[in-house]
């Protein structure tokens, strides 16, 4: 008996491998793999530009690891898959599940469409290690605070699903009356993003890579390493994890086949626990999906943010006067991704320095990162604003001075992003302004001329922030 089509529709598993939605589409007689771009029902959440450039050579490889067969749309979703029912003998339609709440709306109303037409329809986990649902409190509450949810919520509940391996797919279908990547128009006019592909290679294959050479190079010294910018002990992996061209589930088994190795225990569980912090940031989304745009902790909306053009275009362009904040924005322009430490301290001087509301950051952040993730951005930024679960407190302000002294100590990283400064000693890399003048002549810079004099004062925005988080009472 003929099982007929069934649709597998990708979404956030741009891969082949550990992928359970398309396993189970292809136990039919046809698998008809399709990719919808889907800018109107996610409205302003609709993806930033160099999440687009991403996305364009994740689906070339992907469609290259289908024999150029994936069928791709840009329209809504709903009502491409109205056309294909009509068009074609499909008998199922699977997906995995994505978490923002407009594709949670979105998926609900397609599952609805298709239970009315009597089509066989199921979605999958194949995006994280825990379901957000199946972890919480004793009282039934969701955990707000990561280390408990961590530790005492998923590390006690049943364990991530091994991964699935050689996936075979006989018949894949392909319709004919689809778009084409190009169509979908996704590279920007202009090529802003040259050096960004020097960096990166999207795709299952770019992934799987990146994972190795971490796993080889960069886990051994993670737990301290990853403080460094210049060190190559992150896994930047976030880009290939927020695009499903790995899973998680496929990352945390590959890093605990490492556990013999000597001495890799510490950084091998702090790493597992930023995976964590992921899990967390998508918990939070699902439970609370006003995350994105609303303090997770309401007595924020009483803070007096400041609104300030210059200020904040001073620090889009990395030009604040700072230089390890100013290496920070100035690596996420050139290479679409920015080191963890940065992101703290280039987001703490944002809304603690110059006052201005964290969701500016955030908005710039989703338009520059080839990893913007609505969980993790959102989840992020509240962060470091104070104003979200677990969040540092509103008086834990980074002072860019000492945290180039301490973690970018030979200037490795920050004279790469600021050149301008690559002959001035070490001594005054972080706060030039300080340099004698004839030291500053030996370097070749002039002050306000070869680089910017500082926008703010440390101290005395310093004291403004303090004095504005008084003004609220929100201790």
């Amino acid at each position: 008996m003929s099982k007929g089509i069934a649709i597998h529709w990708f979404r956030q598993d741009l891969r082949l491998t550990d992928n359970l939605s398309l396993e189970k589409a292809a136990e039919f007689d046809a698998v008809l793999p399709i990719y919808i771009l889907d800018d109107e029902n996610s409205q302003e959440f609709k993806m930033g530009s160099a999440s687009r450039w991403w996305l364009h050579h994740s689906l070339q490889s992907l469609n290259e690891s289908l024999d150029s067969k994936l069928s791709i749309y840009n329209q809504n979703p709903k009502n491409v898959i109205k056309k294909l029912l009509e068009k074609y003998d499909v008998k199922a339609v699977f997906w995995n599940r994505c978490y923002e709440p407009w594709r949670i709306d979105r998926d609900i109303d397609i599952k609805a469409y298709l239970d009315d037409k009597k089509i066989e329809n199921k979605s999958f986990n194949s995006h994280l290690l825990w379901e957000p649902w199946n972890i919480s409190k004793d009282d039934g509450t969701p955990y707000r605070v990561f280390t408990p949810y961590f530790k005492k919520g998923c590390l006690n509940a049943e364990e991530p699903r091994l991964p699935s391996k050689n996936l075979k797919i006989d018949t894949i279908f392909y319709d004919h009356d689809c778009d084409q990547i190009e169509t979908l128009d996704l590279l920007p006019r202009i090529n802003w993003y040259s050096k960004i592909q020097e960096v990166w290679k999207p795709g299952e294959d770019g992934a799987q890579k990146r994972l190795d050479q971490f796993l080889e190079e960069g886990l051994l010294d993670y737990k301290e390493g990853r403080n460094f910018p210049f060190k190559e002990n992150v896994s930047r992996l976030s880009p290939h994890l927020h695009f499903g061209e790995i899973s998680s589930n496929e990352v945390w088994y590959q890093a605990k086949t490492k556990e013999s190795v000597s001495g890799i225990q510490k950084s091998l569980d702090h790493f597992l626990s930023e995976l964590g912090w992921r899990e967390f940031s998508y918990y939070l989304l699902y439970h609370f999906p006003s995350l994105p745009k609303q303090n997770f902790q309401p007595k924020f909306n009483k803070f007096p943010w400041i609104k300030n053009e210059s200020f904040l275009e001073s620090w889009q362009k990395g030009e604040t006067g700072y230089p390890i904040v100013d290496a920070g924005m100035r690596e996420l322009w050139q290479t679409g991704y920015m080191h963890n430490r940065l992101r703290m301290v280039v987001g703490s001087f944002l809304v603690k320095n110059l006052l201005i509301d964290w969701r500016e950051g955030e908005d710039w952040f989703w338009d520059c990162l080839v990893d913007a993730d609505l969980a993790s951005n959102s989840a992020g930024w509240q962060w470091v604003a104070g104003s979200g679960a677990d969040a540092a407190p509103y008086f834990r302000i980074f002072n860019p001075v000492t945290q180039g002294l301490k973690f970018d100590p030979e200037g490795e990283y920050t004279k790469k992003y600021v050149p301008e400064l690559k002959l001035l000693p070490n001594k005054f890399l972080f706060n030039p302004w300080e340099a004698p003048k004839e030291i500053l002549e030996r370097a070749g810079i002039e002050l306000g001329k070869d680089y910017p004099e500082p926008i703010v004062d440390l101290k005395y925005s310093r004291e403004l922030a303090l004095e504005a988080f008084g003004k609220t009472k929100l201790e």
